[in-house]
């Protein structure tokens, strides 16, 4: 995709509760070479092309759920295989957490590491994405665990994923709304 100036484009996204893989999740899992072309062809595509923005939407939504049934290999298909992940500042400072996970193994250390850190399985809810054409940032909920009872029932988390020939290969991940859409260049 060219470098192009990219109106952001926020669209909630509505997940459920799926307890499987999806067919189309099963067949790029299964065959890595259609993944690789698939992807570099929606990635090749304008960003405000229709097929680009509902394949981009598909793609996000299907792999909420898939986090949030820990199916953290379809959760990351068509991720770069070196993709990093960088954890919230907050959890990094106290060192709950190391600065920077790459690949899918380092995936499945953070989220062991999140999962023992908020004392169940984190798992997110009320989901929007802003597509920024190479940037990708996700809002979302997530509920709370072990914080005190005023607290609001849901924490803020937010991801913004940077793109290069429409695979993922970079994550910041937010524990601040406000906090993501600056970071991404946008405002409340």
């Amino acid at each position: 995709m060219s470098k192009e100036t990219v109106e952001a484009r926020r669209t909630p996204l509505r997940t459920t509760e799926r307890r499987t893989r999806t067919l189309d999740q099963r067949l790029l899992l299964r065959f890595p070479r259609l993944t690789e072309a698939y992807v570099r062809w929606i990635g090749d595509r304008p960003a405000g092309s229709r097929l680009r923005r509902t394949a981009v939407r598909r793609g996000v939504r299907l792999g909420v759920e898939a986090y949030n049934r820990r199916d953290l290999e379809a959760a990351v298909v068509g991720w770069d295989r070196d993709f990093e992940y960088r954890p919230g500042r907050d959890w990094v400072s106290k060192g709950l957490v190391e600065p920077c996970y790459r690949g899918l193994e380092g995936y499945r250390e953070y989220a062991e590491a999140a999962d023992r850190i908020e004392g169940a399985p984190l798992y997110l809810r009320r989901v929007e994405l802003i597509d920024l054409g190479e940037r990708l940032l996700i809002l979302a909920d997530a509920p709370t665990r072990a914080h005190p009872t005023d607290a609001p029932p849901t924490d803020p988390f937010a991801t913004l994923a940077e793109l290069t020939q429409g695979r993922v290969v970079r994550v910041q991940e937010y524990f601040d709304h406000a906090e993501a859409l600056e970071a991404a260049g946008l405002s409340d």
